[in-house]
């Protein structure tokens, strides 16, 4: 289960939906081969830059967005790679001591930046359906006012072997594929690229989604104790710290207990529950927690010991909480695996549910399968998102290239640093937080993801040995969608204001 952590620019022309076209285009013309084709141009390159402007919280936005390659660089000086990023600065800007600045990346490990700079931050946006299903094609981009440009200035981080990120020629891939050599990886080029555009005196945050929320974990504590980066806050979206708590097999039962009050929100969301809980969602995902953390975990921890009498009365409150029939739960020995309740809650309807949104239906076709053949979740925003960011990239940022831009780079097998089963990046948080006290963390999660769910991160907070005084450094915000939350324009508009309060504390 742990690849599946992927987390999903190029945008249709500017004239479309009202975008204001760019009145200012700057940098180096594009490498060209031989035949006088475009290329994807390495570090050595000038970035490419032009001017826009957006209408963000009725305020009207004016920046300049920077695309281009840094290097990452060897003890000698050569390069290793060249990294590909978006940066957005506000214009107008006198005191960049003043200006926040944040970088963001998704997950995977494996994935490019896309999802969150065209799904949730970035000026210009995805147009979704209003609750994140999947429009019709063609696809189109839109501005975006519930951009965080208009709170911090951004930086798109791709790693490397995604979107156009590439190693030098003849260095190995494989160096950049694991824990570690991810984050001296990131580390290095937020440390160069804070170094070039002189903000070492800004306030500076870090945004991840999904794998990213591992990789923010681990660079808070690796730009502290290598660069002498001290950030003002981490952003942690729909993520993962210890693998234990999502990673379920034979003998760890933790995971059965933090996803159950994620099944219960997607139970509600299809009406599934009886009356009393179907009233009240909150009461619904407060009741399911109290049994997921006494009864059920009792019961799960007794095992076979558990009495005949004591099972059925948790088979009977695990079918209230879920929506499923008592029978399955029961066969599955009170272990409620993802793919099951995603094949079977809807089942008599022939619908199969999302995994990162576990509102979003569709059919797979295959209803004799014991697993979903498809994700409903993953077909509603692949084609939106793959035509906007070879749309936006190209058309409106001005970064000619003629390589694909690698929405999922093939970065497998990775290198998780660890001899057991769980890659764990609490307590590199724990230290972090423990050695700079200012360091603030904000946890947003979906109710319905059944990827990352939200009472899985929550519990590795809770566990790491953070010092008791700076607990209160940590705030949570839930949101109705799933995974991808910002697809859901209700969560959208509500993930905007989260942000935009945090970084103005």
């Amino acid at each position: 289960m742990r690849n599946i952590f992927i987390l999903f620019v190029l945008v249709l022309p500017a004239l479309v939906h009202g975008a204001v076209e760019p009145v200012k285009t700057v940098g180096a013309a594009p490498a060209t081969n031989a035949f006088g084709v475009a290329i994807v141009p390495d570090a050595t390159h000038l970035p490419v830059t032009v001017t826009n402007t957006v209408m963000i919280a009725n305020e009207r936005v004016t920046y300049t967005a920077e695309t281009g390659m840094l290097p990452l660089l060897k003890p000698d000086g050569t390069p290793r790679a060249s990294v590909f990023y978006v940066a957005y600065t506000r214009t107008g800007i006198t005191n960049k001591a003043a200006r926040p600045v944040t970088f963001c990346f998704n997950g995977g490990p494996g994935s490019a930046s896309l999802w969150l700079h065209l799904g949730a931050l970035g000026p210009r946006r995805v147009k979704m359906n209003e609750d994140g299903s999947l429009p019709p094609p063609p696809f189109s981009v839109v501005d975006n006012e519930y951009s965080l440009a208009g709170a911090s200035d951004l930086v798109f981080i791709d790693p490397v072997a995604t979107g156009f990120s590439r190693p030098a020629k003849d260095e190995k891939t494989d160096q950049f594929f694991g824990d570690q050599g991810d984050l001296e990886a990131t580390g290095e080029f937020i440390r160069l690229w804070t170094t070039r555009h002189e903000r070492w005196l800004s306030p500076k945050y870090v945004l991840g989604e999904s794998y990213g929320v591992f990789r923010a974990a681990g660079l808070a504590e690796y730009l502290r104790g290598h660069c002498g980066l001290y950030l003002n806050g981490l952003m942690l979206v729909s993520g993962v710290l210890n693998f234990a708590a999502i990673d379920g097999d034979s003998g760890n039962d933790l995971p059965y207990i933090t996803i159950l009050p994620a099944y219960t929100a997607a139970a509600h969301f299809h009406h599934k529950l009886p009356a009393d809980l179907q009233a009240d969602v909150n009461r619904a995902l407060a009741e399911s927690r109290t049994f997921a953390n006494g009864e059920y975990t009792t019961a799960l921890h007794a095992g076979a010991a558990l009495p005949a009498d004591e099972r059925e009365k948790v088979v009977t409150e695990l079918a209230r909480l879920t929506g499923l029939k008592p029978a399955l739960i029961a066969d599955n020995n009170l272990r409620i695996d993802g793919g099951i309740f995603r094949k079977q809650l809807l089942h008599d309807e022939g619908l199969v549910l999302g995994v990162y949104d576990a509102r979003l239906t569709g059919r797979d076709g295959r209803p004799g399968l014991p697993y979903p053949a498809t994700d409903p979740s993953s077909d509603a925003t692949m084609g939106p998102f793959s035509a906007a960011m070879n749309s936006y990239v190209r058309s409106e940022l001005k970064f000619s290239d003629d390589l694909p831009y690698e929405i999922f780079g093939g970065v497998q097998p990775w290198n998780y640093g660890t001899p057991n089963n769980y890659p764990n990046a609490s307590e590199k948080l724990a230290q972090a937080m423990n050695q700079n006290p200012y360091m603030r963390v904000l946890v947003l999660g979906g109710r319905c993801d059944l990827v990352c769910p939200i009472d899985s991160i929550r519990y590795s907070l809770e566990h790491m040995a953070l010092a008791p005084e700076y607990r209160q450094n940590l705030t949570y915000e839930e949101y109705d969608a799933g995974h991808m939350m910002y697809i859901n324009l209700p969560d959208l508009k509500k993930m905007h204001h989260d942000l935009v309060r945090f970084i103005g504390r």
